[in-house]
């Protein structure tokens, strides 16, 4: 799983799985989905920083976990993915009136504040050691003979416990008669990183025998290993903190 500060972990594509009719209406009403989920994400951010602040006023521990550690779980991420819809709808409700949109708002705000117990029930899943997200690597054509073709290419970052943040957005690279070499800047946290390669960003797969160390580079062999584990999404929770319940508005 992705850190909740990575980001852009809920796509377009994870609105559309709960609402196929998405695209039509934000093309129609003209609406900037991608800035809707960005907003969404600033909400719940505000509301999962107040969650924290809240468990030292309850007592239940000293200083309370920083935001930079919460793991984007399935109940947060159906949060952010509701509360974007709330917002679509609700758009596309005050710029025409409809009581079609205005419904589907409702609709979704309900399922906001579902989801939202939901977050509070199971509470909050933190990563003792955070990994965050992997930056997209520098991929350049190097010496070899790896079959001629279009490659993508992520990395994904490793703490001392060999676990693994969310993997990067891929790059791209073609190579002709060549191969390709890797490269990328740590932060100070991290102490290793891997290579996932493959031919569609759909089937990368780990290159690399053994973590790569901060400041190496990976050269890429002549054969693609199509065999190894997937590009990840990150890490799980290393533990859960229960979370003071408290009456969300409206």
């Amino acid at each position: 799983m992705a850190l909740f500060t990575d980001g852009a972990v809920t796509s377009i594509e994870d609105l559309r799985g709960h609402d196929s009719q998405l695209l039509n209406v934000a093309t129609v009403e003209g609406i900037d989905v991608t800035r809707k989920l960005a907003l969404a994400h600033e909400e719940v951010w505000v509301e999962v920083a107040g969650m924290l602040g809240r468990l030292r006023l309850a007592g239940q521990i000293g200083a309370p976990p920083a935001i930079e550690q919460v793991v984007m779980t399935s109940p947060l991420k159906l949060w952010h993915i509701f509360r974007t819809l709330e917002m679509v709808y609700g758009d596309a409700y005050n710029s025409q009136l409809n009581d079609r949109y205005g419904g589907k708002r409702d609709e979704y705000h309900e399922r906001a504040k579902w989801a939202y117990n939901q977050a509070i029930q199971n509470g909050l899943g933190m990563a003792a050691d955070p990994v965050k997200q992997a930056a997209t690597p520098v991929v350049r054509v190097s010496a070899g003979g790896l079959t001629d073709g279009a490659y993508y290419v992520a990395i994904a970052w490793s703490n001392a416990a060999s676990e693994e943040g969310a993997s990067s957005v891929p790059a791209m690279i073609e190579v002709s008669g060549s191969s390709f070499a890797v490269e990328t800047s740590t932060p100070a946290k991290v102490v290793g990183w891997n290579v996932y390669s493959g031919t569609s960003p759909a089937t990368m797969t780990i290159q690399n025998l053994h973590t790569l160390a901060p400041g190496q580079t990976w050269a890429q062999p002549d054969i693609l290993c199509t065999t190894g584990r997937p590009a990840g999404s990150g890490q799980a929770p290393s533990y859960w903190v229960p979370v003071p319940r408290m009456i969300q508005r409206g």
